[in-house]
């Protein structure tokens, strides 16, 4: 009982702990990110704004995209200069994930993982 309480304590302090953050996601044609790698319309890749990319602080990490009843991982390759506060750009296989790529910009919640 005593180890089923501290798992259950655990989950829920990490739950809780989740930040979501709430933008618009795009897409676009992945070739050699700011993060020195190079990908395709096919890689699970996200670029982030100006302030998350954080000077390259989080490449190679995973985040989680939340949005139309949908969730997919994207790991972070790129920086998206153009993308408002909030706002990913995804590679057209994340995107799809989500939603119809002629959808072209929808709203979503990432976090990192």
């Amino acid at each position: 009982m005593y180890a089923t309480a501290t798992i259950l304590a655990a989950v829920a302090a990490f739950t809780s702990s989740v930040i979501a953050t709430t933008g618009d996601m795009t897409f676009f044609n992945p070739g050699l990110g700011a993060c020195g790698e190079t990908d395709n319309d096919g890689s699970p890749v996200v670029a982030l704004n100006t302030a998350d990319y954080a000077n390259g602080a989080h490449c190679g990490q995973w985040i989680t995209i939340q949005g139309n009843g949908k969730q997919t991982a994207a790991r972070v390759e790129d920086l998206c200069p153009g993308c408002g506060s909030g706002g990913i750009d995804v590679s057209p296989a994340i995107f799809d994930d989500i939603a119809d790529l002629d959808v072209g910009r929808i709203q979503v919640n990432w976090f990192f993982q």
